[in-house]
């Protein structure tokens, strides 16, 4: 593919891993977490891959790649749950990309994170909200990760951030929109008996997955000249 990546939170690394593989010239992965950010390491040494790993919050990100820019700023499901301004997330993106670059991500739909969590009854309710707000508290015992023991710290902060919202910061930050699909499956089971595997390692409603879209997706390219951004 012989581009320039950056994987915006990219954790323990396996989404960086495979975009090392289809050719790029150079991968970087960046994630707050240092015991992610070594795992991560861990990982692409075991497998001979050659990425560069940064530890930094995301909104910090222009700053710790040194100003650099690249070809491709990728980010995958479950990234933007965790930031509580789309607006300013969209602008760091923009500054990360050259001229012409590209953002693809596919990420959890805001209606999907609007849902409760799995009831008795089977009913689907819309619980929290949909839109970008200073963000719903939560715990949770246990992660998506394997592990044994509950977690220390079980309590976190959610955000939500309504598709519109997404689309029209990218695009106020200098973005061009290229394609949006929103997708009936998602890859991790959100929604307990309610859902099923689709036996392509995703998982969608058991009755009439029509009904909800689980994931979505996004590219967007930076306009040409400097691609600053506005804000409103």
């Amino acid at each position: 593919m012989g581009l320039e990546v950056l994987h915006l939170k990219c954790h323990i690394g396996t989404d960086t891993l495979s975009l090392a593989r289809l050719g790029c010239r150079r991968v970087v992965g960046l994630d707050f977490s240092a015991p992610a950010r070594e795992a991560a390491g861990h990982l692409a040494r075991q497998c001979g891959a050659t990425i560069d790993y940064v530890e930094s919050e995301l909104y910090d990100a222009v700053e710790a790649v040194g100003g650099e820019r690249f070809d491709l700023v990728y980010t995958g499901i479950g990234a933007l749950c965790w930031l509580p301004d789309i607006r300013r997330w969209a602008r760091t993106v923009s500054a990360l990309l050259r001229p012409g670059g590209r953002l693809f991500m596919r990420e959890g739909h805001p209606m999907l994170w609007a849902l409760s969590d799995p009831r008795p009854d089977g009913l689907l309710v819309v619980e929290y909200p949909y839109f970008e707000t200073d963000g719903v508290h939560l715990s949770e015992l246990y992660s998506y990760v394997e592990h044994d023991e509950p977690l220390a710290s079980p309590d976190f902060v959610h955000f939500n951030h309504g598709l519109g919202q997404v689309i029209t910061a990218l695009m106020d930050a200098g973005m061009a929109l290229t394609a949006i699909e929103e997708h009936d499956s998602a890859p991790w089971n959100a929604l307990g008996d309610a859902m099923e595997e689709d036996g392509h390692g995703e998982f969608r409603l058991r009755n009439d997955s029509s009904r909800l879209a689980a994931t979505y997706t996004v590219q967007a390219t930076k306009a040409p000249g400097d691609g600053a951004g506005r804000d409103r």
